[in-house]
Formats: structure tokens, C-alpha cells, sequence
């Protein structure tokens, strides 16, 4: 019998999932620690010499230090998280809102251009004062809204 075939019948089915469980619960306990670990140093309340402390009792005893302070500061933890999650909304939400205003405000060069372009075929204004306001409008130096400031043919 060859090696390869003798480890499979070594390790039997059962013996597989419990190495998956012990594999998982392993991945699971390194995820816990060092949400841990951020937690300690997200918390504005604790001094230096705390964090240092619970850091310290973390690393030394991992498994005891990361128990204790489940039940010793666990309540905590969850609301310090709900509460920088609260705050990275509420910043979204305002940089969204900040986004969606300042694009109605200043309408874009080819809205800009399409009202100009409007206001030639009408006969408001001149060919030569449409190729003005056009360079004004594409090389940014003009204002918002240059048929404010170009003067029209019928003096409107």
C-alpha cells in the first residue's frame, strides 16, 4: 500500500470536519483579537496607560486577556462600533448632499455652450459675440453664466 492511500484510511471523515471546526475557530479567534485591539484604541474615554494595559494583557495572554475584556468591556465595544458607523454615515450623507448642490449651482460648459448656441440661432445675439462668450465658457475664465455679461443685439 502506498503512503497516499494510507492517509486516507488515517483520517477518517469525522476527523476531517473536526480539523475544519478547530481551523475555523482559530480564524474566528484572530478576528476577534485584533478587533480587539482596534477597540482599545478607538475608545476615547481610556488614557494611554489603559490602552498600554489592555494591550499589554492582550498580547502576553491572548486567550485569557481577549475573555476578560470581552465581559469586562464588551457592552462598550458595540457601541463604540454603532457609533463610528453612525458617524461615517452621517459624513456621507453630508458629502452627498454638499455634491448635489454645488452641481445645480454651476451648470457645465456644455449646458453653458447649448444656451449660447440657443440664443444665436434666436437672434439674440451676434456670430462674433457667441465666438467671445464660447472662448469665455471653454478656457474657465469666464463667469458662471456668460450670457449674463455678453451684450446681446437688441440690447436686452
Amino acid at each position: 500500500m502506498s503512503a497516499q492511500n494510507y492517509l486516507a484510511y488515517d483520517y477518517p471523515l469525522l476527523s476531517a470536519f473536526w480539523t475544519m471546526l478547530v481551523f475555523f475557530l482559530w480564524i474566528l479567534w484572530f478576528v476577534l483579537l485584533f478587533r480587539i485591539i482596534v477597540d482599545i484604541f478607538r475608545d476615547d474615554d481610556m488614557n494611554g496607560w489603559a490602552k498600554a494595559g489592555w494591550t499589554l494583557f492582550v498580547v502576553v495572554l491572548p486567550f485569557l486577556g481577549v475573555f476578560v475584556y470581552l465581559i469586562a468591556r464588551g457592552k462598550g465595544m458595540g457601541k463604540r462600533e454603532m457609533a463610528e458607523a453612525r458617524a461615517r454615515q452621517e459624513a456621507l450623507d453630508s458629502y452627498v448632499r454638499q455634491t448635489a448642490q454645488s452641481g445645480e449651482a454651476r451648470p457645465s460648459h456644455a449646458d453653458e455652450l447649448g444656451k449660447l448656441s440657443e440664443m444665436r440661432s434666436r437672434g439674440d445675439i451676434t456670430d462674433d459675440e457667441f465666438r467671445r462668450a464660447k472662448e469665455l465658457v471653454l478656457t474657465g475664465t469666464g463667469p458662471a453664466r456668460p450670457s449674463d455679461t455678453v451684450p446681446t443685439a437688441s440690447g436686452r
